[in-house]
Protein backbone atom coordinates (compact mmCIF):
# COMPACT_ATOMS: atom_id res chain seq x y z
CA UNK A 1 0.00 0.00 0.00
CA UNK A 2 2.92 2.50 0.94
CA UNK A 3 5.02 1.98 -2.37
CA UNK A 4 1.15 2.63 -3.97
CA UNK A 5 0.49 5.54 -2.41
CA UNK A 6 4.24 6.76 -3.05
CA UNK A 7 3.49 6.02 -6.29
CA UNK A 8 0.53 8.04 -7.17
CA UNK A 9 2.28 11.12 -5.39
CA UNK A 10 5.28 10.60 -7.39
CA UNK A 11 3.47 10.30 -10.54
CA UNK A 12 1.49 13.83 -9.64
CA UNK A 13 4.29 15.60 -9.03
CA UNK A 14 5.47 14.58 -12.00
CA UNK A 15 2.29 15.45 -13.94
CA UNK A 16 2.41 18.66 -12.37
CA UNK A 17 5.89 19.68 -13.12
CA UNK A 18 5.23 18.82 -17.01
CA UNK A 19 1.98 20.90 -17.05
CA UNK A 20 4.38 23.65 -15.74
CA UNK A 21 6.98 23.36 -18.39
CA UNK A 22 4.75 23.27 -20.77
CA UNK A 23 3.61 27.17 -19.98
CA UNK A 24 7.10 27.78 -20.07
CA UNK A 25 7.70 27.67 -23.54
CA UNK A 26 9.19 30.37 -24.62
CA UNK A 27 6.66 30.64 -27.55
CA UNK A 28 3.74 30.45 -25.68
CA UNK A 29 5.19 33.25 -22.96
CA UNK A 30 5.77 35.72 -25.59
CA UNK A 31 2.42 35.08 -27.27
CA UNK A 32 0.77 35.75 -23.66
CA UNK A 33 2.97 38.75 -23.00
CA UNK A 34 2.19 40.05 -26.82
CA UNK A 35 -1.25 39.99 -26.31
CA UNK A 36 -1.91 41.16 -22.39
CA UNK A 37 0.00 43.92 -23.53
CA UNK A 38 -1.79 44.44 -26.88
CA UNK A 39 1.61 44.38 -29.03
CA UNK A 40 0.03 41.55 -31.46
CA UNK A 41 -0.68 44.61 -33.78
CA UNK A 42 1.88 47.44 -32.78
CA UNK A 43 3.62 48.36 -35.47
CA UNK A 44 4.43 52.45 -34.43
CA UNK A 45 3.70 54.17 -31.16
CA UNK A 46 4.09 58.16 -29.58
CA UNK A 47 4.72 58.62 -25.98
CA UNK A 48 4.40 61.99 -24.42
CA UNK A 49 5.08 62.87 -20.56
CA UNK A 50 7.70 64.74 -18.33
CA UNK A 51 10.57 64.04 -16.13
CA UNK A 52 14.38 63.95 -16.42
CA UNK A 53 17.57 62.46 -18.02
CA UNK A 54 20.68 62.16 -16.39
CA UNK A 55 24.36 62.60 -18.14
CA UNK A 56 26.17 59.30 -17.19
CA UNK A 57 29.28 59.49 -16.46
CA UNK A 58 29.43 63.28 -15.91
CA UNK A 59 28.88 63.31 -11.94
CA UNK A 60 30.31 66.29 -9.70
CA UNK A 61 32.47 63.86 -7.76
CA UNK A 62 32.83 60.30 -7.54
CA UNK A 63 29.93 59.37 -5.27
CA UNK A 64 27.71 61.97 -6.60
CA UNK A 65 24.50 60.53 -8.78
CA UNK A 66 24.95 61.38 -13.26
CA UNK A 67 23.41 65.22 -13.38
CA UNK A 68 20.28 66.14 -13.91
CA UNK A 69 18.31 68.07 -16.49
CA UNK A 70 14.67 68.17 -16.37
CA UNK A 71 12.46 66.97 -19.50
CA UNK A 72 9.68 69.76 -19.26
CA UNK A 73 8.16 67.73 -22.29
CA UNK A 74 8.99 64.77 -23.75
CA UNK A 75 7.36 63.18 -26.90
CA UNK A 76 9.02 60.12 -28.37
CA UNK A 77 7.98 58.56 -31.88
CA UNK A 78 8.97 54.99 -32.88
CA UNK A 79 8.55 53.23 -35.84
CA UNK A 80 9.60 49.19 -35.40
CA UNK A 81 9.04 48.27 -38.77
CA UNK A 82 11.35 50.82 -39.82
CA UNK A 83 13.30 50.57 -36.51
CA UNK A 84 13.63 54.28 -36.34
CA UNK A 85 13.00 57.04 -33.56
CA UNK A 86 12.95 60.62 -32.77
CA UNK A 87 12.87 61.89 -29.67
CA UNK A 88 11.23 65.68 -29.06
CA UNK A 89 11.68 67.33 -26.02
CA UNK A 90 12.50 70.40 -23.87
CA UNK A 91 15.24 70.12 -21.58
CA UNK A 92 16.29 72.84 -18.73
CA UNK A 93 18.67 72.55 -16.19
CA UNK A 94 18.08 70.41 -13.68
CA UNK A 95 20.22 71.81 -10.31
CA UNK A 96 21.06 75.58 -10.12
CA UNK A 97 23.38 76.45 -9.82
CA UNK A 98 24.59 73.24 -12.23
CA UNK A 99 26.78 71.14 -11.00
CA UNK A 100 28.65 68.20 -13.40
CA UNK A 101 27.13 67.97 -16.69
CA UNK A 102 28.30 69.50 -20.10
CA UNK A 103 30.93 71.49 -20.68
CA UNK A 104 28.26 74.28 -21.34
CA UNK A 105 25.51 74.81 -18.47
CA UNK A 106 21.62 74.98 -19.54
CA UNK A 107 20.93 78.84 -19.87
CA UNK A 108 17.05 78.83 -19.91
CA UNK A 109 14.89 76.02 -21.88
CA UNK A 110 16.93 73.74 -24.81
CA UNK A 111 14.36 72.27 -27.56
CA UNK A 112 16.36 68.80 -28.65
CA UNK A 113 14.85 67.05 -31.96
CA UNK A 114 17.05 63.50 -32.32
CA UNK A 115 16.22 61.29 -34.90
CA UNK A 116 18.42 57.91 -35.17
CA UNK A 117 17.69 55.30 -37.75
CA UNK A 118 18.77 52.48 -36.61
CA UNK A 119 20.07 49.27 -39.25
CA UNK A 120 22.45 46.59 -39.15
CA UNK A 121 25.49 47.99 -38.42
CA UNK A 122 24.23 50.35 -35.80
CA UNK A 123 26.20 49.54 -32.47
CA UNK A 124 24.61 47.12 -30.17
CA UNK A 125 24.69 49.55 -27.27
CA UNK A 126 22.78 51.90 -29.34
CA UNK A 127 20.48 49.64 -30.86
CA UNK A 128 19.80 48.40 -27.17
CA UNK A 129 17.99 51.51 -27.19
CA UNK A 130 14.87 50.08 -28.74
CA UNK A 131 15.20 46.45 -27.31
CA UNK A 132 15.09 47.83 -23.62
CA UNK A 133 11.42 48.87 -24.34
CA UNK A 134 9.03 46.02 -23.71
CA UNK A 135 8.00 46.41 -27.16
CA UNK A 136 11.45 46.28 -28.89
CA UNK A 137 12.12 43.53 -26.63
CA UNK A 138 9.21 41.34 -27.49
CA UNK A 139 10.50 41.74 -30.87
CA UNK A 140 14.04 41.02 -30.41
CA UNK A 141 13.01 38.17 -28.25
CA UNK A 142 10.49 36.80 -31.04
CA UNK A 143 13.57 36.70 -33.57
CA UNK A 144 16.25 35.17 -31.48
CA UNK A 145 16.84 31.72 -31.77
CA UNK A 146 18.25 31.12 -28.06
CA UNK A 147 15.11 32.34 -26.04
CA UNK A 148 14.77 30.69 -22.93
CA UNK A 149 12.61 30.91 -20.15
CA UNK A 150 12.78 30.57 -16.62
CA UNK A 151 11.26 30.98 -12.65
CA UNK A 152 13.16 33.73 -11.09
CA UNK A 153 12.15 35.39 -7.67
CA UNK A 154 12.54 39.20 -7.02
CA UNK A 155 12.14 41.80 -4.06
CA UNK A 156 9.53 39.18 -2.59
CA UNK A 157 7.88 38.23 -5.85
CA UNK A 158 7.85 35.45 -8.50
CA UNK A 159 8.32 36.43 -11.97
CA UNK A 160 8.72 35.00 -15.24
CA UNK A 161 11.82 35.31 -17.06
CA UNK A 162 12.44 35.39 -20.92
CA UNK A 163 16.38 35.76 -21.74
CA UNK A 164 18.25 35.73 -25.07
CA UNK A 165 21.65 36.62 -25.67
CA UNK A 166 22.00 40.16 -27.21
CA UNK A 167 24.97 40.76 -29.93
CA UNK A 168 27.75 41.22 -27.15
CA UNK A 169 27.25 37.96 -25.92
CA UNK A 170 25.24 38.90 -22.98
CA UNK A 171 21.80 37.97 -22.11
CA UNK A 172 18.92 40.15 -22.23
CA UNK A 173 15.82 39.91 -19.41
CA UNK A 174 12.59 40.32 -19.36
CA UNK A 175 10.78 39.87 -15.95
CA UNK A 176 6.86 38.69 -16.70
CA UNK A 177 4.78 39.21 -13.74
CA UNK A 178 1.83 37.15 -13.16
CA UNK A 179 -0.59 39.34 -15.34
CA UNK A 180 1.93 39.02 -18.39
CA UNK A 181 3.19 42.60 -18.19
CA UNK A 182 6.91 42.99 -18.63
CA UNK A 183 8.06 45.28 -15.17
CA UNK A 184 11.62 44.84 -15.79
CA UNK A 185 14.52 44.34 -18.68
CA UNK A 186 18.11 44.05 -18.06
CA UNK A 187 21.44 43.13 -19.56
CA UNK A 188 24.98 44.42 -19.80
CA UNK A 189 27.40 46.32 -21.20
CA UNK A 190 30.68 47.54 -21.67
CA UNK A 191 31.86 50.76 -20.52
CA UNK A 192 35.61 51.68 -20.70
CA UNK A 193 35.36 52.68 -17.19
CA UNK A 194 33.18 50.96 -15.27
CA UNK A 195 34.06 47.30 -17.44
CA UNK A 196 31.04 45.05 -17.49
CA UNK A 197 27.83 47.34 -16.42
CA UNK A 198 24.18 46.76 -15.34
CA UNK A 199 22.05 48.57 -17.57
CA UNK A 200 18.38 47.74 -16.26
CA UNK A 201 14.82 49.69 -17.24
CA UNK A 202 11.60 49.48 -14.69
CA UNK A 203 8.01 49.86 -16.09
CA UNK A 204 5.75 50.42 -13.76
CA UNK A 205 1.77 51.94 -13.33
CA UNK A 206 0.68 50.28 -16.54
CA UNK A 207 -2.63 51.73 -17.75
CA UNK A 208 -4.46 50.71 -21.01
CA UNK A 209 -4.34 53.24 -24.22
CA UNK A 210 -6.76 52.07 -27.50
CA UNK A 211 -6.49 48.77 -26.21
CA UNK A 212 -2.03 49.04 -25.14
CA UNK A 213 -1.04 48.33 -21.71
CA UNK A 214 1.61 50.83 -21.51
CA UNK A 215 3.63 52.15 -18.11
CA UNK A 216 3.17 55.29 -17.12
CA UNK A 217 6.03 55.03 -15.18
CA UNK A 218 9.52 54.78 -16.57
CA UNK A 219 13.07 54.36 -15.03
CA UNK A 220 16.12 53.73 -16.72
CA UNK A 221 19.73 52.97 -14.77
CA UNK A 222 23.38 52.75 -15.92
CA UNK A 223 25.71 52.49 -13.39
CA UNK A 224 23.38 52.34 -10.47
CA UNK A 225 21.95 55.76 -11.04
CA UNK A 226 19.17 56.75 -13.40
CA UNK A 227 19.49 57.77 -16.90
CA UNK A 228 16.11 58.29 -17.53
CA UNK A 229 12.78 58.60 -15.45
CA UNK A 230 9.55 59.76 -16.50
CA UNK A 231 6.40 60.24 -15.97
CA UNK A 232 3.88 59.15 -19.32
CA UNK A 233 0.50 60.99 -19.84
CA UNK A 234 -0.34 60.14 -23.18
CA UNK A 235 0.13 57.12 -25.58
CA UNK A 236 -0.92 57.02 -29.40
CA UNK A 237 -0.66 53.38 -30.84
CA UNK A 238 -0.06 53.04 -33.98
CA UNK A 239 0.21 56.92 -35.13
CA UNK A 240 1.50 57.77 -38.57
CA UNK A 241 5.53 58.13 -37.96
CA UNK A 242 7.36 59.68 -40.61
CA UNK A 243 10.37 59.85 -39.37
CA UNK A 244 13.30 61.21 -41.23
CA UNK A 245 16.87 61.26 -41.09
CA UNK A 246 18.49 64.36 -40.14
CA UNK A 247 20.01 66.57 -42.70
CA UNK A 248 23.68 65.78 -42.38
CA UNK A 249 23.43 62.64 -40.47
CA UNK A 250 24.12 59.13 -41.70
CA UNK A 251 21.48 56.20 -40.71
CA UNK A 252 22.51 54.29 -37.46
CA UNK A 253 22.60 57.40 -35.76
CA UNK A 254 25.27 59.76 -34.31
CA UNK A 255 28.37 58.10 -32.81
CA UNK A 256 29.56 57.81 -28.96
CA UNK A 257 32.12 59.33 -27.41
CA UNK A 258 34.70 57.21 -28.76
CA UNK A 259 37.93 57.55 -30.89
CA UNK A 260 39.45 59.68 -33.08
CA UNK A 261 38.02 60.79 -36.43
CA UNK A 262 39.51 59.12 -39.38
CA UNK A 263 39.86 55.65 -37.78
CA UNK A 264 41.98 54.16 -35.61
CA UNK A 265 44.92 53.78 -37.98
CA UNK A 266 44.88 57.51 -38.83
CA UNK A 267 47.43 60.16 -37.96
CA UNK A 268 47.19 62.23 -35.01
CA UNK A 269 47.86 65.95 -36.16
CA UNK A 270 50.60 67.60 -34.11
CA UNK A 271 52.14 70.97 -33.35
CA UNK A 272 55.54 71.39 -31.80
CA UNK A 273 54.96 73.72 -29.10
CA UNK A 274 59.09 73.93 -28.15
CA UNK A 275 61.54 71.15 -28.04
CA UNK A 276 60.06 68.55 -26.06
CA UNK A 277 56.20 69.85 -25.60
CA UNK A 278 53.88 68.36 -28.13
CA UNK A 279 50.28 69.16 -28.55
CA UNK A 280 48.63 66.03 -29.82
CA UNK A 281 45.35 66.68 -31.98
CA UNK A 282 42.74 64.76 -33.88
CA UNK A 283 40.56 64.05 -31.13
CA UNK A 284 40.53 65.10 -27.07
CA UNK A 285 43.53 66.93 -26.83
CA UNK A 286 46.43 65.91 -25.33
CA UNK A 287 50.06 67.35 -24.35
CA UNK A 288 53.36 65.32 -24.43
CA UNK A 289 56.18 66.83 -22.23
CA UNK A 290 59.37 65.19 -22.48
CA UNK A 291 61.18 65.02 -19.42
CA UNK A 292 65.13 63.79 -18.65
CA UNK A 293 63.94 60.69 -18.67
CA UNK A 294 60.78 60.21 -18.87
CA UNK A 295 57.32 61.01 -20.86
CA UNK A 296 53.98 62.99 -18.76
CA UNK A 297 51.78 63.30 -21.45
CA UNK A 298 48.29 65.88 -19.74
CA UNK A 299 44.71 63.59 -20.45
CA UNK A 300 44.36 60.15 -21.27
CA UNK A 301 40.64 61.08 -22.62
CA UNK A 302 37.99 59.37 -24.62
CA UNK A 303 39.36 55.48 -25.05
CA UNK A 304 41.58 52.61 -25.88
CA UNK A 305 41.28 53.62 -29.45
CA UNK A 306 42.13 57.53 -28.23
CA UNK A 307 44.57 56.98 -26.24
CA UNK A 308 46.54 53.98 -27.87
CA UNK A 309 46.55 56.76 -30.87
CA UNK A 310 47.98 59.69 -28.42
CA UNK A 311 50.53 56.93 -26.78
CA UNK A 312 52.19 55.84 -29.93
CA UNK A 313 51.90 59.40 -31.53
CA UNK A 314 53.90 60.02 -28.33
CA UNK A 315 56.49 57.79 -28.80
CA UNK A 316 56.89 59.09 -32.68
CA UNK A 317 57.46 63.12 -30.88
CA UNK A 318 59.55 61.61 -28.15
CA UNK A 319 61.55 58.15 -28.55
CA UNK A 320 63.23 56.07 -26.72
CA UNK A 321 62.02 57.02 -23.46
CA UNK A 322 58.79 55.69 -21.64
CA UNK A 323 55.35 57.83 -20.45
CA UNK A 324 56.01 57.44 -16.61
CA UNK A 325 52.79 59.79 -16.01
CA UNK A 326 49.57 60.62 -17.11
CA UNK A 327 47.59 63.41 -15.66
CA UNK A 328 43.69 63.49 -15.32
CA UNK A 329 42.03 66.62 -15.52
CA UNK A 330 38.87 64.97 -13.67
CA UNK A 331 36.99 62.08 -13.55
CA UNK A 332 34.47 62.43 -16.15
CA UNK A 333 34.00 59.36 -18.20
CA UNK A 334 34.62 61.41 -21.44
CA UNK A 335 38.04 62.19 -19.98
CA UNK A 336 39.02 59.40 -17.90
CA UNK A 337 38.08 56.16 -20.72
CA UNK A 338 41.52 56.35 -22.31
CA UNK A 339 43.35 56.28 -18.81
CA UNK A 340 43.07 52.57 -18.58
CA UNK A 341 45.36 51.95 -21.88
CA UNK A 342 47.69 54.37 -20.29
CA UNK A 343 48.02 51.92 -17.08
CA UNK A 344 48.44 48.65 -19.42
CA UNK A 345 51.13 51.00 -20.78
CA UNK A 346 53.15 51.09 -17.42
CA UNK A 347 51.94 54.58 -16.43
CA UNK A 348 51.46 56.06 -12.92
CA UNK A 349 47.71 58.06 -12.95
CA UNK A 350 48.08 61.49 -11.68
CA UNK A 351 44.94 62.84 -10.30
CA UNK A 352 42.92 64.41 -7.51
CA UNK A 353 42.79 62.30 -4.28
CA UNK A 354 39.16 61.91 -4.33
CA UNK A 355 39.27 60.10 -7.74
CA UNK A 356 41.66 57.31 -6.31
CA UNK A 357 39.44 54.97 -4.10
CA UNK A 358 36.64 55.35 -7.04
CA UNK A 359 39.28 54.38 -9.51
CA UNK A 360 40.41 51.53 -7.96
CA UNK A 361 36.93 49.99 -7.27
CA UNK A 362 35.66 50.46 -10.46
CA UNK A 363 38.61 49.19 -12.33
CA UNK A 364 38.71 46.28 -10.40
CA UNK A 365 35.34 45.38 -12.51
CA UNK A 366 35.13 42.47 -14.73
CA UNK A 367 35.54 43.38 -18.18
CA UNK A 368 34.51 40.61 -20.12
CA UNK A 369 32.39 41.48 -22.58
CA UNK A 370 35.10 43.71 -24.11
CA UNK A 371 38.60 43.11 -22.53
CA UNK A 372 40.54 46.01 -23.09
CA UNK A 373 44.50 46.25 -22.92
CA UNK A 374 44.54 46.94 -19.34
CA UNK A 375 42.10 43.35 -18.65
CA UNK A 376 44.92 41.75 -21.51
CA UNK A 377 47.84 42.82 -19.20
CA UNK A 378 46.21 41.78 -16.23
CA UNK A 379 48.00 45.78 -15.42
CA UNK A 380 47.96 46.59 -11.67
CA UNK A 381 46.74 50.76 -11.34
CA UNK A 382 49.42 53.02 -9.84
CA UNK A 383 48.34 56.38 -8.54
CA UNK A 384 50.08 59.60 -7.67
CA UNK A 385 47.24 61.92 -5.71
CA UNK A 386 46.91 65.53 -5.28
CA UNK A 387 44.71 68.15 -3.80
CA UNK A 388 45.73 71.64 -4.61
CA UNK A 389 48.62 71.86 -6.48
CA UNK A 390 51.86 69.22 -7.43
CA UNK A 391 54.67 70.35 -9.55
CA UNK A 392 56.20 68.22 -11.82
CA UNK A 393 60.21 69.09 -12.58
CA UNK A 394 63.62 67.53 -13.54
CA UNK A 395 65.02 70.85 -12.56
CA UNK A 396 64.67 72.07 -16.00
CA UNK A 397 60.92 71.22 -17.59
CA UNK A 398 58.38 72.33 -15.56
CA UNK A 399 54.77 71.18 -14.89
CA UNK A 400 52.47 72.94 -12.40
CA UNK A 401 49.43 71.20 -11.48
CA UNK A 402 46.54 73.18 -9.75
CA UNK A 403 43.09 72.42 -8.82
CA UNK A 404 41.00 74.58 -9.99
CA UNK A 405 38.84 75.81 -6.90
CA UNK A 406 35.49 77.11 -6.95
CA UNK A 407 34.77 74.47 -10.25
CA UNK A 408 30.92 73.82 -10.23
CA UNK A 409 31.70 71.30 -13.14
CA UNK A 410 34.09 68.61 -10.89
CA UNK A 411 35.47 69.02 -7.71
CA UNK A 412 38.65 67.15 -8.59
CA UNK A 413 39.25 68.97 -11.56
CA UNK A 414 43.00 69.93 -12.08
CA UNK A 415 44.40 72.31 -14.72
CA UNK A 416 48.05 72.32 -16.15
CA UNK A 417 50.07 75.38 -16.39
CA UNK A 418 53.77 75.31 -18.42
CA UNK A 419 55.16 78.69 -17.13
CA UNK A 420 57.70 78.44 -19.49
CA UNK A 421 55.69 78.73 -22.36
CA UNK A 422 53.00 80.88 -20.62
CA UNK A 423 50.76 78.19 -21.69
CA UNK A 424 47.22 76.86 -19.79
CA UNK A 425 46.01 73.03 -20.27
CA UNK A 426 42.28 72.77 -18.90
CA UNK A 427 38.98 70.95 -19.95
CA UNK A 428 35.22 72.11 -19.95
CA UNK A 429 36.16 75.43 -17.90
CA UNK A 430 36.14 77.06 -20.82
CA UNK A 431 35.62 75.57 -24.38
CA UNK A 432 35.82 77.87 -27.11
CA UNK A 433 33.71 77.80 -30.66
CA UNK A 434 35.53 76.67 -33.66
CA UNK A 435 35.75 80.14 -34.72
CA UNK A 436 37.11 83.18 -33.02
CA UNK A 437 34.20 84.82 -30.90
CA UNK A 438 34.50 88.56 -32.29
CA UNK A 439 31.75 89.71 -29.30
CA UNK A 440 30.71 88.98 -25.99
CA UNK A 441 28.16 86.00 -25.11
CA UNK A 442 24.69 87.27 -24.64
CA UNK A 443 25.30 85.35 -21.35
CA UNK A 444 28.40 84.46 -19.32
CA UNK A 445 29.06 80.71 -18.67
CA UNK A 446 29.96 80.22 -15.13
CA UNK A 447 32.84 77.73 -15.82
CA UNK A 448 34.21 80.43 -17.88
CA UNK A 449 34.46 83.26 -15.51
CA UNK A 450 35.62 80.77 -12.50
CA UNK A 451 38.22 79.77 -15.13
CA UNK A 452 39.48 83.45 -15.33
CA UNK A 453 39.05 83.78 -11.48
CA UNK A 454 41.56 81.14 -10.90
CA UNK A 455 44.00 82.25 -13.50
CA UNK A 456 44.19 85.53 -11.18
CA UNK A 457 44.05 83.87 -8.12
CA UNK A 458 47.10 82.03 -8.82
CA UNK A 459 49.30 85.18 -10.54
CA UNK A 460 49.50 82.57 -13.63
CA UNK A 461 51.26 84.58 -16.57
CA UNK A 462 49.00 82.82 -19.95
CA UNK A 463 49.14 83.77 -23.34
CA UNK A 464 47.74 80.72 -24.84
CA UNK A 465 44.86 77.93 -23.44
CA UNK A 466 45.12 74.64 -24.63
CA UNK A 467 41.52 73.25 -24.03
CA UNK A 468 41.15 69.27 -24.01
CA UNK A 469 38.30 70.38 -26.21
CA UNK A 470 40.23 71.76 -28.39
CA UNK A 471 38.03 74.04 -30.94
CA UNK A 472 39.79 73.54 -34.09
CA UNK A 473 43.15 71.87 -35.58
CA UNK A 474 43.84 74.52 -37.31
CA UNK A 475 43.95 77.49 -35.08
CA UNK A 476 45.16 78.57 -31.45
CA UNK A 477 43.31 79.87 -28.28
CA UNK A 478 44.51 82.94 -26.78
CA UNK A 479 44.03 84.16 -23.34
CA UNK A 480 42.12 87.27 -24.90
CA UNK A 481 39.60 85.18 -26.13
CA UNK A 482 38.56 83.79 -22.54
CA UNK A 483 38.40 87.55 -21.33
CA UNK A 484 36.19 87.88 -24.22
CA UNK A 485 34.03 84.98 -23.19
CA UNK A 486 33.66 86.62 -19.57
CA UNK A 487 32.77 90.20 -21.04
CA UNK A 488 36.36 91.61 -20.13
CA UNK A 489 37.52 92.06 -23.76
CA UNK A 490 40.58 95.04 -23.96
Amino acid sequence: MFRKIAFAVVFAALVAWAATSGQQDPKTVLSNVSKAMGADNLKTIQYSGSGADFSLGQAMNPSSPWPRFNNKTYTRTIDFERQASQLQRVRTQGENPPRGGGGQPLVGEQNQNQVVIFNDNTPWAQRLDLVMLPWGFLRAASAASDTSVRSEKMNGRRYTVLSFQGQNKASVNAFIDDQNIIARIETKIDNAVLGDTLYEAVYSDYKDFSGVKFPTHMVQKQGGYPVLDLAITEVKPNVEANIQPQQGRGRGGAGGPGGPGGGPNAEAPTEKLVDGVYLILGGYAAVAVEFADHITVIEGPQSEQRATQIIETTKKLIPNKKIKYVVNTHNHFDHASGLRTFVAEGATVITHQINRPYYEKVWANPHTLSPDKMAQAKAKPKFETMTERKTLTDGNQLIELYRVDGSTHNDGMIMAYLPKLKILVEADEFNPPAQVATAPPQNINPYNANLAANIDRLKLDVDRIIPIHYPNDARKVAKSELLMAIGKAN
